[in-house]
Order: C-alpha cells, then sequence, then structure tokens
C-alpha cells in the first residue's frame, strides 16, 4: 500500500533545443501530479542560452546553466540543483503524457528494494504505424544489448528517475566530465551495484525519432555506448556485476523482510 507520494523534481538538459523544450514543459504543466520544480539546464546553446531562459521562464521551470560540454555534465548539473525526493529525468523531446508524474513516483514508492526505475517511450513522429512499434524494437535492443552486462535493466536518459539519496551516493563517481560518454549508461553501471534498477512499465513518453533518421548521430550513438562500456571494464565485467548485483539483491531482500517484522511487533 503506497501513503504519500514522494515529491517529483523533473531535470531536463538543453542545448539549442528551446522550441522542443516548449512542447515538453507544456506536456509538464498539464500534469495531474504536479511535480515540486522543473530544472532545465542549458549546456552552452549558441545563443547563450537566451532562447532556453525564455522558454524555461515562460513554463515555470528553473534555469541552470552548465556550460562543460556534453550532457554527462548537464544532466549532473540538474541532479544537483534538484530538490525532490525523488529526481525524474526528461529530454528536451521527450513529451509526457499527464499522469507521467504520477506513475513515476508510484513506481519508484513502490519499489523499496531499488534506487532508481526507468520506462519506455514511443516515438511523437515518423510513419504512424511504426511509432510504437519502431521505439520499442529501439529500446528493445538497448536491453538486450546492455541488460546482461549490467545485471539489470539500463536507464534510459529520456525516462527515467531515481531518489535523491541514490544520486547522492553516485554524484562524486560518474564521468560527468566525459562529454562523450552515455550519461544515462554511465549512471546504469553506478548506481546498479548499490541500489537497484528496475524496469517500469507504467511510466512512459514519447519522444523524437531523429536519433534513427540521422547516420552521423546513429553512429555517435554507438560509439559513445562502446566507450561507456569499456570505461567501466575490467572493474565491471559482467561475472563481477552480476555477482555485485546478486549480493546486493540478497542484502535489499533481507533488510526489507526484517523492516516488515519490525513493523509487525
Amino acid at each position: 500500500m503506497i501513503g504519500v507520494l514522494p515529491t517529483v523534481s523533473v531535470v531536463i538538459p538543453v542545448k539549442d533545443d528551446a522550441e522542443r523544450l516548449r512542447v515538453c514543459l507544456a506536456a509538464l504543466g498539464r500534469q495531474a501530479v504536479t511535480p515540486l520544480e522543473v530544472v532545465v539546464v542549458d549546456n552552452g546553446s549558441s545563443d547563450g542560452g537566451a532562447a532556453t531562459a525564455a522558454v524555461a521562464a515562460a513554463g515555470g521551470a528553473r534555469l541552470v546553466r552548465e556550460e562543460r560540454p556534453g550532457i554527462p555534465a548537464a544532466a549532473a548539473a540538474g541532479y544537483d540543483a534538484a530538490v525532490g525526493e525523488v529526481i525524474a529525468r526528461l529530454d528536451a523531446d521527450s513529451i509526457p503524457g499527464p499522469g507521467w508524474v504520477r506513475e513515476v513516483a508510484r513506481a519508484v514508492a513502490s519499489r523499496p528494494a531499488v534506487g532508481a526505475v526507468t520506462g519506455g517511450a514511443e516515438f511523437s513522429g515518423g510513419p504512424w504505424g511504426l511509432r510504437r512499434v519502431g521505439a520499442a524494437a529501439y529500446l528493445a535492443a538497448y536491453h538486450v544489448a546492455l541488460g546482461p552486462a549490467l545485471g539489470h535493466p539500463p536507464l534510459f536518459g529520456s525516462n527515467l528517475a531515481m531518489r535523491r539519496t541514490a544520486w547522492e551516493a553516485v554524484r562524486f563517481a560518474v564521468h560527468r566530465g566525459d562529454a562523450e560518454l552515455h550519461d544515462d549508461l554511465d549512471l546504469s553501471f553506478h548506481l546498479g551495484r548499490l541500489v537497484g534498477v528496475a524496469y517500469a512499465p507504467g511510466i512512459t513518453v514519447r519522444i523524437s525519432h531523429r536519433p534513427l533518421t540521422d547516420a552521423a548521430s546513429l553512429r555517435r550513438r554507438f560509439a559513445r555506448g562502446f566507450r561507456t562500456v569499456f570505461t567501466h571494464w575490467p572493474a565491471e565485467l559482467p561475472w563481477h556485476r552480476w555477482r555485485a548485483v546478486v549480493a546486493r539483491r540478497r542484502a535489499a531482500r533481507g533488510r526489507i523482510v526484517l523492516d516488515r517484522r519490525c513493523e509487525a511487533d
């Protein structure tokens, strides 16, 4: 039984994407449960962040500036600034449905043994018949390729949430200074060992299909994926990960059983 839902801060890293940010913020303004705050992080936009700042102000968001290049630095700056009990992450092109914040809070609150959750997506553009199927195939490939290496589902940067205490446990360990890493995958490596990651089917957003329409962008994504994995090897080779993850899960189950016994007493 879930009691009072935890407060949710939403973090959105942005660079030269003010118009998509406007749509994202409008969707956040229609939520059934209002987020505690929305933190927009401008990551060195070419206009000095003027358009991002104007859109953020119009949408009721708090603006943070991060001049170090790359999404890892921008996302981490947003997480550092967030004050909610849960820190959720969207990209500027993410479009959450009206129940997204509520479902994020429920997904975290209902999973006491994990510190972070991630959800699914469908494309907001492209051929209508491929929007859901294409996004499902895209995310399935991501999970199949990286789940075995991690020992748990990988976090998806366009739709994830974590306890603020979980972020505080890894904030000095993540590779925020390397612009050529996937920040969500890097975060997955760090959080999975300590607090666990779970897939929550109830939290879904719409995302742009643009990563799949630009061959250069797709190659860059693959290169960053390999770089992120190899940055964590050999210390995080799969067999090391699985041993650590299994040990953490057993310890977490033991704590939950003990807490329930204490509550019963």
